[in-house]
């Protein structure tokens, strides 16, 4: 084995492990201390326990050291009594909190906003938007994305030092083999980078913006349904009858335009075949004069 296949086999033994999440943990946590309660018992007792709980431990100790990154979102159903009042408010509301609507559907007594506000005020926004009327639902949910978003972190962090590391035996290669199965690996490492760091950056965006789904809806019409009048029921009736005779006449009209001049074209060529001229009948009776 050259001296080249060997740094690259060191290299990537060595920073690969680091994309694991438990290693990751690991680093970022001490050993827990002996409990008083064990100290009595020696080191006997205290290596007794297993490996994994160990693991565990750590494990727990870095993720509580980490800060927590949550994902909010909340639904909010509000009637008001002026929409294009609460449309003015909504807006300056974004304006004030730096958020933005991701979409606006407008009807015509409800309108419906996606909102993308900045996590710190997430809560100040959502009493404000409660307090613009009458809630006919809300519901809130968070995910936590902790462990998801610091692994992808370390990942993306080792797949950069192992970038630097290949780049570096780049020029320690010597032979044409060598400098493409570098460069290979290379270009590999550099779209596994593209694609982790899209994924962080589209959590953080979600972390760092809540989402509210907001509901506005209009005040409820105060005339109650009424049904047809006699006058309107006459009315109708008689547009009914009206559009019956229209059609009437139409087909009418269609027949003394279409239907007259087929009739006729049809006597004509009768009397042409089988009339007194008789061309089929002469030509029939040739037929049967040669035979």
């Amino acid at each position: 084995m050259t001296r080249f296949k060997l740094y690259l086999l060191l290299g990537t033994l060595f920073l690969v492990p680091g994309c694991s999440r438990a290693n990751y943990g690991a680093s970022q946590a001490s050993y827990a201390p002996i409990p008083s309660s064990e100290a009595g018992m020696g080191k006997a007792a205290y290596d007794s326990r297993s490996r994994s709980e160990t693991v565990a431990e750590q494990d727990m100790l870095a993720e509580n050291e980490l800060e927590r990154k949550i994902v909010m979102t909340a639904q909010i159903r509000v009637r008001v009594e002026n929409l294009d009042e609460s449309d003015s408010l909504i807006k300056d509301l974004m304006k004030r909190y730096n958020a933005y609507a991701r979409s606006t559907d407008i009807e015509d007594n409800s309108r419906r906003y996606s909102i993308r506000v900045p996590s710190p005020v997430y809560r100040v926004a959502i009493d404000e938007i409660s307090g613009m009327g009458r809630i006919l639902g809300r519901s809130e949910s968070a995910e936590d994305v902790t462990l998801r978003y610091y692994d992808l972190e370390g990942r993306l962090a080792t797949k950069k030092e192992l970038l630097k590391t290949f780049q570096s035996y780049l020029g320690k290669a010597k032979t044409i083999e060598e400098i493409l199965s570098v460069e290979r690996r290379i270009a590999e490492l550099q779209n596994e980078i593209e694609g982790t760091g899209k994924e962080l950056r589209h959590l953080a965006n979600r972390v760092d913006y809540a989402t509210i789904e907001l509901s506005v809806l209009g005040p409820i019409a105060l005339s109650p349904y009424r049904g047809p009048t006699l006058g309107e029921r006459l009315k109708e009736l008689f547009g009914s009858f009206g559009n019956f005779l229209s059609s009437i006449v139409i087909i009418l009209i269609g027949i003394v335009i279409f239907g007259i001049p087929i009739l006729f074209l049809l006597i004509f060529f009768f009397w042409l075949l089988f009339g007194k001229i008789g061309l089929l009948k002469k030509l029939w009776r040739k037929a049967a004069g040669k035979q």
